[in-house]
């Protein structure tokens, strides 16, 4: 078995396992998940630099940890944005963002 059937493998399976788990997590709950969400996010946005910076002159790696990034940063960019909203739905009326007194 190669190292790529074997990567997909993970791939698919750490996929289904996380749709399953995700699947039984009650809506009360996606907003604190999403905050660890965020934090892994973190840790993958520091690796991907790293492999970004370590690649050197090989440009899988560089394309891979590109991507990497893309996607962590577009993870972090967004929980911070559901969490900014959550946040304003517990504000008062006149602490909200645009609101007119």
């Amino acid at each position: 078995m190669s190292f790529l059937s074997e990567a997909l493998w993970v791939l698919l399976l750490g996929s289904l396992l996380g749709l399953e788990l995700i699947g039984k997590v009650p809506p009360t709950l996606h907003t604190p998940l999403m905050s660890g969400a965020n934090a892994i996010s973190g840790i993958t946005i520091i690796a991907a630099l790293t492999l970004v910076i370590k690649a050197g002159n090989q440009m899988p790696l560089q394309i891979i940890g590109s991507v990497a990034l893309g996607f962590a940063l577009f993870n972090v960019i967004g929980g911070f944005l559901v969490t900014d909203r959550m946040l304003a739905m517990f504000s008062r009326k006149s602490n909200r963002r645009g609101s007119k007194k």
